[in-house]
């Protein structure tokens, strides 16, 4: 049975982000999350990972379509 939460670690290596990044999805709202056990440690849902992941690609999708591939602020590999 796959995991229905995972910790923010594994958020980050997903996404292939720092760990500060991933936590900043969570303090600012975009990746929605819990706070679990007496440490209060963070948990994301695979499910809410995975819509923002969608939201994400949307995002992209209408920013292309919008300025072109090549404008002003195109995405870079890094």
């Amino acid at each position: 049975m796959p995991k229905r939460f995972i910790p923010l670690t594994e958020v980050s290596e997903i996404l292939d982000v720092s760990a500060a990044q991933a936590y900043a999805l969570v303090r600012s709202g975009d990746l929605p999350a819990i706070k679990v056990g007496g440490r209060g440690q963070w948990r994301v849902e695979t499910s809410e990972l995975e819509a923002y992941i969608e939201r994400m690609y949307a995002q992209t999708r209408d920013f292309v379509a919008t300025r072109g591939e090549a404008g002003e602020g195109a995405p870079t590999e890094g």
